[in-house]
């Protein structure tokens, strides 16, 4: 019923919250290890700001402009803007994609890479480098290999290089030579503009200034050749994204250790970005010209010939006027024979175009649509502009998918429907055209037999002339056509434009941010240390704290006893003004409330597990009760591993295996203690049957003569983890103290000998905890708080309340270990 009572009282305690003093003080015993992780931190972030190469970056803005020449039903319905965004996105594939940055690359002198390390850190240089290498691109040239450069003087300079398994790269082809060179070795001091050659490598040094080679005299400089596809792989990775939500503009970001190379790459990527736009719109035009210029070259030919021939005949011929008739003959065939040429381009356009795309698969480049050559057919022009459109589209597809894509599949069928029926619809074309030309030479031929009645002069000269008028009315119709194509083309500008360049306008690195760095290791100094602590909580499977004991039990717990530095084990004897003798005395006062103020009492004390201390706190419990001026009786019942004897420097000859075996007698086994009203009856010689002796008739009979003639009887037991005997004596008993030690008893043997003292429901079963460590600065007593209100938090009754012996009246004195104050208190009977 008590102990159930006291179960209920402890209650509260187990249901406490949380308790944030106790865990900032248990942090506060750490303070040094705090200091030294931000310490430390702050020095390795101090070091990783100062050897880390920065990183920059750079931005530029390009506007997408809409393509406004087809109308989206969608829009037509209010459905949105779909077009526009899916037109970003196929512009982003375009900026992103490969071809676009090799294109760009190859127009850079980035091939060479000029660097100056200093502190273990190689920085590059770009545009402010002291020297250029000028290198012969017919020759292979070792890539990835460290040229080491010191400039000796404005004239001078001293190379090395030292390499094995060079590979060699033909800047003709972009593209690996087929030989290695096993090894390469350079040591030499040579002059600027001094060819350097041999079957890896082909250069020469210029020096850019001598401003620039007086700066970096004596300075560790290197250069490295690079290959296409490593410089296109690093600056294929740009950051494209739009503005905002539902903008058009993009913003293209990229980063790097040369902040003046990032911005030359970024401008050249949009340079090059738009004038390959305004390539492709220029591609008919274009494509215009060039058929134009091939048809020339056939008419000119002939155009000269009917020159030559019309102007000879002429000067060797006297030619008479003619009828009116005959020049109305003459006017009728001129404008027949302009038929014929007209039809004869007209031709010669549908073959041309039909010979394409019947033998080209890519038709991305060489379509001409009939309105360039001055052809009126809107069926075949509508034809060929969704043609190129597919295509385009399917171009634009192919940068984020595959051939093998549904999508490009479909895209592929579509053109070769309307492939199919551009090639009938010029079939049909070419063959009216015949017929036309046919008619046209028939009426030819008619009026020719008509004008066979001129004079043979006359008739010839017709001739002549009228071949001439037929190749000059030609080439002046290409001529025509070829010039307004021209003026197409130089008319046409970027469907897109560039918002803003990329500019140096802050060398401020975006990596690392030294700030940040300073903060994150100030936070990881504070974090750390808190970390280790509850990591080393987590994993300590021992009592650290009163709450484990709590967590574990609702048995009371009556007291603490702190830590003890001395060699001797009788300290309350020995420093009765000590913190410690103060803690058992705060143990007494417990132990008489919970006993209801018994004149008389006995009390065990064992443990959980060997070591914990129960010798200990038993001689040091029975001293206190003997300065208190009551008979003590001090009994060793450990049978096993008797101790006490040693401890006050006694006989173990004579004991309790003795007395309850009938070789002893009652008054033999007592023997005094050099401490007044202090009585000790030790455990005597190890018997082989303890359990068998304690469970005797004359262990009964052996405390019925102790309770009669002590006061209080302490009893010193093995630990009831390992034996029974404990249990055993505990029915003569009127308290029992289970201790436990601080940082040694272990959480799993604890509990679980704890279960089973619950199971059995023995009464009066209190926890002991020994060995707490006292910390200057911590709170309560470096044991979690609690501790400082003792026993009394439970029974309404404190004794001591917070922040220890030691700091008051009491103090832990500095006597020898066999001082004077011992002698003067104590006298042996």
């Amino acid at each position: 019923m008590e102990n159930e009572h006291n179960r209920n009282i402890q209650q509260p305690a187990a249901e406490e919250a949380f308790d944030y003093k106790a865990f900032f003080f248990k942090l506060y015993r750490y303070w040094y290890f705090f200091i030294l992780t931000i310490i430390v931190s702050l020095i390795i972030a101090f070091l990783f700001n100062k050897y880390t190469k920065p990183v920059y970056e750079v931005s530029t803005t390009i506007l997408i402009k809409s393509d406004r020449t087809n109308i989206d039903p969608q829009q037509l319905i209010g459905l949105g803007f779909r077009g526009d965004i899916q037109n970003v996105e196929n512009e982003i594939g375009v900026l992103s994609s490969y071809s676009l940055a090799e294109r760009t690359v190859k127009n850079l002198d980035f091939f060479i890479s000029y660097f100056e390390e200093e502190n273990f850190i190689s920085k590059e240089l770009y545009l402010d480098n002291p020297f250029e290498v000028i290198f012969d691109t017919n020759h292979p040239q070792p890539v990835s290999i460290e040229f080491s450069v010191k400039i000796i003087s404005p004239t001078k300079y001293h190379i090395q290089i030292e390499s094995e398994k060079v590979l060699l790269y033909d800047y003709r082809t972009f593209g690996p030579f087929p030989q290695t060179v096993p090894s390469l070795k350079l040591n030499d001091t040579l002059f600027f503009g001094e060819q350097l050659e041999n079957d890896a490598y082909s250069f020469h040094l210029v020096l850019k200034n001598n401003d620039l080679a007086a700066n970096y005299s004596a300075r560790n400089l290197k250069f490295v050749f690079k290959d296409l596809k490593s410089l296109v792989t690093r600056y294929q990775g740009i950051k494209i994204e739009p503005i905002n939500r539902d903008a058009s503009i993009l913003k293209l970001s990229l980063r790097g250790f040369s902040e003046a190379k990032a911005v030359a790459f970024l401008n050249m990527l949009t340079r090059e970005y738009l004038g390959q736009g305004l390539e492709k719109k220029n591609q008919i035009a274009t494509n215009t010209i060039r058929f134009i210029d091939e048809q020339l070259m056939d008419i000119s030919d002939s155009l000269s010939f009917a020159e030559l021939e019309l102007q000879d005949y002429r000067s060797q011929n006297i030619v008479m006027d003619i009828e009116f008739q005959s020049q109305q003959a003459i006017d009728i065939m001129k404008q027949l024979e302009n038929q014929q040429a007209d039809l004869k381009v007209k031709n010669m356009y549908y073959k041309s175009i039909r010979k394409y795309v019947e033998t080209n698969r890519d038709i991305r480049q060489g379509l001409i649509v009939p309105s360039a050559m001055g052809i009126d057919d809107p069926l075949t022009t509508s034809l060929i502009q969704e043609l190129s459109t597919l295509v385009n589209e399917r171009s634009e597809a192919l940068l984020t998918s595959t051939e093998k894509n549904p999508v490009i599949i479909a895209f592929d069928l579509r053109i070769e429907n309307i492939k199919t029926a551009l090639l009938e619809n010029i079939t049909n074309i070419v063959k009216n055209s015949e017929i036309g030309l046919q008619e046209v030479n028939n009426r030819i031929d008619v009026l020719t037999g008509q004008m066979t009645v001129l004079p043979k002069t006359q008739r010839e000269l017709l001739g002549i002339t009228r071949k001439f008028t037929l190749s000059d009315n030609i080439y002046n119709f290409l001529q025509q056509r070829r010039a307004e194509a021209q003026i197409t083309r130089a008319s046409n500008v970027s469907d897109n434009e560039i918002i803003d360049k990329a500019r140096l306008l802050d060398s401020t690195p975006v990596y690392p941010k030294k700030s940040l760095n300073y903060v994150i290791a100030v936070i990881l100094g504070m974090i750390l240390p808190v970390l280790f602590i509850l990591g080393k909580d987590y994993l300590n499977d021992k009592i650290i704290e009163r709450h484990d004991v709590e967590r574990i039990t609702n048995l009371p717990i009556i007291g603490h006893v702190i830590h003890s530095n001395r060699l001797t084990t009788i300290v309350v004897a020995e420093s009765p003004k000590s913190s410690i003798a103060e803690s058992f005395r705060s143990i007494r006062t417990n132990l008489q409330f919970i006993t209801k103020g018994k004149t008389k009492m006995t009390v065990l004390v064992t443990s959980d597990m060997v070591g914990a201390g129960k010798t200990f706190i038993s001689i040091n419990l029975a001293s206190i009760f003997a300065l208190y001026g009551k008979k003590t009786m001090l009994i060793g019942f450990d049978l096993r591993k008797p101790k006490i004897y040693q401890d006050f420097g006694l006989s173990n000859i004579e004991g309790v295996s003795s007395y309850l075996i009938g070789k002893s007698s009652y008054e033999n086994i007592i023997q005094r203690s050099m401490i007044d009203n202090l009585d000790i009856i030790m455990a005597g010689p190890v018997p082989p049957n303890p359990s068998e002796l304690i469970a005797s008739e004359k262990t009964n009979e052996l405390f019925t003569r102790l309770k009669q003639d002590y006061d209080f009887i302490i009893i010193d037991t093995p630990p009831v983890g390992l034996v029974t005997d404990a249990f055993l004596l505990m029915k003569y008993t009127d308290a029992n103290l289970v201790a436990v030690r601080q940082n040694y008893t272990l959480k799993k043997v604890f509990g679980s000998i704890v279960r089973d003292i619950e199971q059995r429901q023995l009464p009066n079963i209190h926890i002991l905890i020994n060995d707490v460590k006292l910390s200057k600065g911590s709170y309560g007593y470096g044991y979690g708080y609690g501790y400082g209100y003792g026993y009394g938090y439970g029974y309404g009754y404190g004794y001591g309340y917070g922040y220890g012996y030691g700091y008051g009246y009491y103090s832990d004195d500095k006597e020898k270990e066999k001082g004077s104050v011992m002698k003067r208190i104590f006298k042996r009977s």
